[in-house]
């Protein structure tokens, strides 16, 4: 409770150990309100009330007129800290805890007496037979430390490491800065609450065992070492730190990403396949050359429609197919861009719809194909399934199968605009969320289906002797079809960010291109390059061949 003043020159700034102490809540009051004086037997008080108060107390011994008279009323507050504190020090609060520690060695000793049901009087008891009780006493005080003795029978204490500041009029205080834990043979420190000695112009000590974890870096406790041993490991990715010697590195948002040296999180920037790369540039302009292409095949067959080679397996069939394929060409620009509600609706539908019209109109093409082999028997039934009937009904059919799974994917859970955050570790990407991963399957195995049963048709038909047969044709488109869907799923699967938009256009254009150079491009060469054959006379002499 009492420090005398010392020499405050030599200590500023200095360092050093005390008993370990808390304020206990309820001492300033006490020592506030208590009468101090009046207690006899008390004179340790009396001389401390003379020394620091500079005063005499009444007496019947002759004193000087000068000297002035304690009234017992004088304020403890009003003594500077270096005399006197009114907050609790290590020797006073050492009392504190083994007042509190006998008191409950007697209460187990008491309880120990009624258990076993003696007669003997607690009174009675000598005072060495409280010693057992003593050293096993083990509670928390009211300030929440826990005492207790150890097998030596020491009390399980630390020391506080306190910061000596003295100031110009020769005062000076303790400042609590740490504390030190014997048994752990560990210590804190808190280094921002230290006041070092102006001379202290050194770098400060470090700890022996480990330098400090950069930023970037995170401590991981070494097993069986105190906790000043550690090792640095890096953050793990996705996740920073901005000062040293953290516990654990910060996770960035979604929105953000670590840089390089993971000590920041940046902003991720947002993306989409646009026009103004040069993965979107060239994607449109395949997909506009490849519409100039059918379009100028369709003038060149509108334009030689009475030709043989053009009305050879159904005319108004080639017109729609050509159409239909200008259309899924032109679909390719609805994937690149930014993405927005209407895009999104029209995106894969659009598509799925048209494509499945022209694949519709293969099939019809080879189902054209056979029966017309069929009909040139005589006395075939299959004469009065030919014509234009038929066609438009296997186009119909076909088609509004694949309208209907469109309309029920819109209906159920439509596409939308949506981020993407986590593919990418430096970009959002824009992109359309196709809603029902499950629909969109079903629209791409549709169009499968379609092609799977043209392949097999055209196939079978392949080698019929017809000089207008088409069949090897399409089987050929057919295979390029296929080979490129089959190729689309690990690629779109495995591909990730706006990339996954290019390969789906790159699929698009492919699949689209190899039903037009294989179906189309050899009429052409006949159209432009050898007028010579598109004559009746010259089909039907080499079907005769």
């Amino acid at each position: 409770m009492l420090e005398w003043a010392i020499s405050p020159f030599y200590i500023h700034g200095a360092l050093g150990f005390a008993i370990q102490s808390h304020e206990v809540i309820g001492f300033q009051h006490f020592l506030q309100t208590r009468k101090h004086l009046g207690i006899k037997e008390d004179g340790f008080i009396h001389d401390v009330w003379v020394n620091s108060f500079e005063c005499v107390f009444p007496s019947l011994l002759v004193r000087s007129d000068t000297e002035k008279l304690c009234t017992g009323e004088e304020k403890l507050e009003t003594l500077p800290k270096s005399l006197f504190q009114l907050s609790m020090i290590g020797h006073s609060y050492n009392i504190y805890n083994a007042v509190y520690a006998v008191a409950h060695a007697l209460h187990a000793m008491s309880s120990s007496i009624f258990r076993k049901r003696q007669r003997t009087k607690l009174q009675y008891k000598q005072p060495w037979q409280l010693h057992d009780f003593l050293k096993k006493v083990s509670f928390n005080n009211s300030v929440g430390d826990k005492i207790s003795f150890d097998q030596s029978r020491e009390l399980v204490a630390g020391l506080d490491i306190i910061n000596w500041v003295t100031f110009p009029n020769q005062s000076f205080q303790t400042v609590k800065v740490g504390r030190l834990y014997p048994q752990a043979k560990a210590f804190s420190i808190k280094e921002k609450d230290i006041t070092w000695h102006s001379s202290f112009k050194q770098v400060q000590p470090t700890s022996v065992c480990t330098v400090s974890c950069h930023p970037g870096y995170r401590k991981k406790m070494k097993e069986g070492k105190p906790f000043c041993c550690y090792d640095c490991k890096p953050c793990p990715e996705g996740k920073i730190s901005d000062h040293e010697d953290v516990e654990d590195c910060t996770e960035c948002g979604e929105d953000k990403y670590p840089n390089r040296e993971q000590i920041l999180c940046l902003s991720k920037a947002v993306t989409f396949l646009s026009y103004e790369e040069p993965l979107g540039i060239c994607l449109a302009v395949l997909a506009f050359f490849l519409s100039f292409c059918t379009s100028w095949i369709l003038r060149l067959f509108i334009k030689h429609h009475d030709t043989p080679i053009v009305k050879a397996n159904n005319r108004n069939l080639s017109y729609i197919l050509l159409l239909s394929l200008l259309l899924c060409f032109l679909c390719a620009f609805l994937f690149i861009g930014p993405p927005d509600t209407i895009m999104c609706l029209l995106r894969q539908n659009s598509f799925a719809m048209v494509f499945s019209v022209a694949v519709s109109c293969v099939l019809s093409k080879t189902i054209t194909v056979v029966l017309a082999f069929m009909a040139t028997k005589p006395e075939n039934r299959m004469r009065k399934w030919m014509g234009k009937r038929l066609s438009i009904f296997i186009i119909l059919c076909c088609s509004f199968v694949q309208v209907g799974i469109c309309a029920f994917w819109l209906a159920i859970c439509p596409p939308f605009p949506d981020y993407d955050m986590h593919s990418m570790t430096e970009e959002i990407i824009l992109e359309c969320n196709e809603g029902s991963v499950t629909m969109f399957y079903c629209v791409l195995g549709y169009l499968g289906f379609l092609a799977t049963i043209s392949f097999c048709v055209a196939f079978l038909a392949r080698n019929l002797p017809d000089s207008f047969n088409e069949a090897k044709f399409i089987t050929f488109s057919m295979l390029v079809f296929c080979s490129v869907w089959l190729s689309f799923l690990p690629a779109y699967l495995s591909t990730k960010g706006k990339y996954i938009m290019a390969v789906e256009v790159l699929s698009i254009l492919a699949s689209t291109a190899g039903l037009l150079g294989c179906i189309f491009l050899p009429k052409v060469y006949i159209i432009v390059m050898r007028p010579d054959l598109n004559d009746r006379k010259q089909l039907i002499r080499g079907r005769i061949k």
